[in-house]
C-alpha cells in the first residue's frame, strides 16, 4: 500500500466509522445540536435520516461520547427484528436480567423497573437504533407503546432513529402514524460542502501521520466534490482509489485525471466533468 510513501501512519480514507477522524461539517454539526437540544428538553423521540454514506452511523458514536457522565445508553445497529426480539436486545443492552423464557408481560415488566430505578437514580436513558428504515411496522409499533413508558414528570427512555429516507415513507404508513406524531426533532443529514472538501481531506491525512504539502491539488478537490457529490463515504473510496493511482506512478499530488481514473472505477461515482 502507500502508507510509506506518503508517510502515514494509518489509511486516511477508511469507511469504517472512526471518531478519532471526525471533522466538524455544517451539517453534522447541526444535526448532533439538534440532537442534544431534543435530548436536554426531555423529548420520547428524535429521527435523524440522510442518505447512505452521509455518516448516520458516525454521528451516533458521537451523540454516544458526548452523552452526560451517568447516562445510560443502548446501541441497536441491526434493528430488523420481531417485537419480542427487540425488547430481549434492549433489555440486554441496558443491563437488565430477565428470563428469555418469561411472557412478553413480565419481560416488559422487568424492563420498566429497571428504567424506573435509572429514573430515580436521575440517570438519563437514550436508546439509539441505526438502520431503523429495516425495522417492520409492527417493530415500530412496539417501540412506540415502550415509550409509553413514563413518570408524571419524565419519559423513562429517550430514542433516537437513524435512517435512510425510506424511513420516513415507512413512518408515514397510517398503521404507525402515532409513532409519527411523537417525533418532535428530526433533522436531515446533506453531504459536505464544496468548500469543506479540502479541510475533510486534509484534517485526515494529518490524523492519519501526514506532514506535508497539500496531496490534493485545487483541480483535484473539485472534480472529488463533483464525483462524490459531498457523500464522505463516497469522497473516502475516492480518495483512498486516488492516492492510488498517485503511488503507482510515483508522484506525490493527486491531480484531476487521478480522480477521474477513481471515478471511472467506483460504482455510484457522477461524472467529474473536464477541466
Amino acid at each position: 500500500m502507500y502508507l510509506d510513501h506518503f508517510g502515514l501512519s494509518e489509511l486516511p480514507f477508511s469507511i469504517t466509522p472512526d471518531t478519532s477522524f471526525t471533522v466538524v461539517t455544517r451539517s453534522h454539526q447541526e444535526a448532533l445540536n439538534t440532537l442534544l437540544v431534543a435530548l436536554n428538553s426531555g423529548e420520547g423521540f428524535i429521527k435523524i435520516t440522510g442518505e447512505v454514506g452521509t455518516g448516520k452511523s458516525l454521528l451516533c458514536r458521537r451523540l454516544l461520547q458526548a452523552l452526560p457522565a451517568g447516562s445510560v445508553s443502548a446501541y441497536l445497529p441491526n434493528p430488523f427484528l420481531a417485537p419480542r426480539t427487540l425488547l430481549l436486545a434492549l433489555a440486554e443492552e441496558l443491563a437488565v436480567e430477565v428470563d428469555a423464557a418469561s411472557d412478553d408481560y413480565h419481560l416488559l415488566k422487568s424492563v420498566n423497573h429497571a428504567l424506573l430505578s435509572y429514573a430515580a437514580a436521575e440517570r438519563q436513558v437514550v436508546v439509539c437504533i441505526d438502520e431503523a428504515q429495516a425495522m417492520p411496522l409492527e417493530t415500530l409499533e412496539s417501540l412506540r407503546l415502550l415509550s409509553n413508558l413514563e413518570t408524571e414528570k419524565r419519559k423513562l427512555l429517550q430514542i433516537v432513529l437513524f435512517g435512510q429516507p425510506e424511513l420516513d415513507r415507512k413512518l408515514a404508513e397510517p398503521s404507525v402514524r402515532q409513532l409519527l406524531q411523537r417525533i418532535a426533532f428530526h433533522y436531515r443529514l446533506s453531504g459536505l460542502a464544496r468548500e469543506e472538501i479540502a479541510n475533510y481531506l486534509a484534517h485526515r491525512l494529518r490524523v492519519a501521520g501526514y506532514r506535508g504539502e497539500n496531496v490534493f491539488g485545487r483541480h483535484a478537490v473539485r472534480c472529488l466534490h463533483r464525483a462524490s457529490r459531498g457523500t464522505p463515504r463516497l469522497l473516502n473510496i475516492l480518495a483512498h482509489k486516488a492516492l492510488l493511482a498517485v503511488y503507482g506512478e510515483g508522484k506525490h499530488a493527486v491531480r484531476a485525471k487521478h480522480v477521474r481514473q477513481a471515478a471511472a472505477d467506483t460504482e455510484g461515482a457522477a461524472s467529474t466533468g473536464w477541466w
